[in-house]
């Protein structure tokens, strides 16, 4: 045997022990939903104030909006986050659930419920 293919071996060996021992990335959990347009989001060792984007929640119906959020995302749900910027410390980004039946854009579905409107800023 050439070194060559000795070398092309152990590589493919390396990747496949690689590919079969690799741990999964965790998804970010809802913590708390704050209001309308605010949730706490955390990982496995940080916490983000997160707003989304692209939605306007009017203050008559952030109440109803914060309970129909807790609905649809209880407590350590998985969420992944899409961030579109930042503001004063604020992470803004799309939250899209992921529950096992694809993914839901959290404000998409909140404006679509009649709770919130579109920022138009999007």
């Amino acid at each position: 045997m050439n070194s060559g293919l000795i070398r092309r071996f152990l590589c493919a060996a390396a990747a496949i022990c690689l590919l079969l021992w690799s741990t999964p990335v965790d998804a970010a959990e809802v913590l708390q939903v704050r209001s309308g347009t605010l949730l706490q989001i955390g990982d496995r060792n940080r916490t983000y104030s997160v707003q989304l984007a692209c939605v306007v929640v009017d203050p008559a119906d952030d109440a109803k909006a914060v309970d129909w959020i807790r609905k649809q995302l209880p407590r350590r749900s998985k969420v992944n986050l899409r961030p579109t910027g930042s503001a004063d410390g604020v992470l803004i980004a799309h939250i899209n659930h992921l529950d096992g039946q694809g993914n839901h854009d959290l404000g998409a579905e909140l404006i679509e419920s009649g709770l919130a409107s579109s920022s138009g800023s999007c």
